[in-house]
């Protein structure tokens, strides 16, 4: 703002006292729409979906626009303290991806098991997540929706549970809110092909490493 009114100054040196009004209303301007957007931001609230599978959640993510562009808000603890989720973040990573590309179906082993926000700021992915919970009476089960750039959808992953998806689009971006390190020990996975859903893809650009992983009728679950 005082920068713009610098320039408006110059102008008011230079150039007659009208042209000097137009750009302070035009700066005047300029600041309300950025009040505008923070207060939009600030006040929108994320919208939490309820799941199927008990602790899970579908998460619209608030994202005002004005003529700048867009902004997207992607984590708020008080709201998701509200919905009974304690989350805390302690890793933060992307990964971009071809079309046709699979990956998953991968968690991380007790004690450094973890719940996941993943969202897909860039592109299309179809997102599956599957109850690894014995307790839970959706245990083996899956859940798979469109995560996107369009849709502006997150997931909220509890603990226990296996996470992967299908790139929609060429240079997909999957984003993830993690509440625990990496732990090569304990990070492994399941087959994608082994827990039931249809990928829609004959021919997937998948790892030797997610190719290794076991079978879900094989898998002993230590949740």
């Amino acid at each position: 703002m005082y920068q713009n009114f610098q320039s408006c100054t110059l102008v008011k040196e230079k150039h007659s006292p009208k042209n000097f009004i137009r750009c302070l209303l035009a700066t005047i301007k300029v600041r309300k729409n950025r009040i505008d957007l923070y207060l939009c931001i600030s006040t929108e609230i994320m919208n939490f979906e309820p799941l199927p599978l008990q602790g899970a959640f579908l998460i619209t993510l608030p994202s005002p626009t004005d003529n700048r562009g867009l902004f997207v808000k992607t984590f708020h603890e008080p709201t998701m303290a509200a919905h009974g989720i304690q989350f805390n973040l302690r890793e933060s990573y992307f990964s971009l991806s071809h079309k046709d590309v699979i990956r998953g179906m991968h968690f991380q082993l007790p004690p450094w098991q973890h719940s996941k926000v993943v969202f897909c700021p860039q592109g299309a992915i179809m997102d599956v997540i599957v109850d690894l919970r014995l307790a839970s009476p959706t245990y083996g089960q899956y859940y798979a929706t469109e995560l996107s750039a369009e849709n502006h959808k997150a997931y909220f992953i509890p603990e226990g549970f296996a996470h992967g998806f299908k790139s929609l689009t060429d240079g997909a971006m999957t984003y993830y809110l993690v509440s625990s390190e990496y732990s090569k020990e304990h990070d492994t996975g399941l087959r994608f092909d082994s827990i039931g859903y249809d990928w829609g893809v004959a021919e997937p650009i998948i790892s030797a490493r997610d190719l290794s992983f076991i079978r879900f009728s094989d898998f002993s679950s230590p949740f």
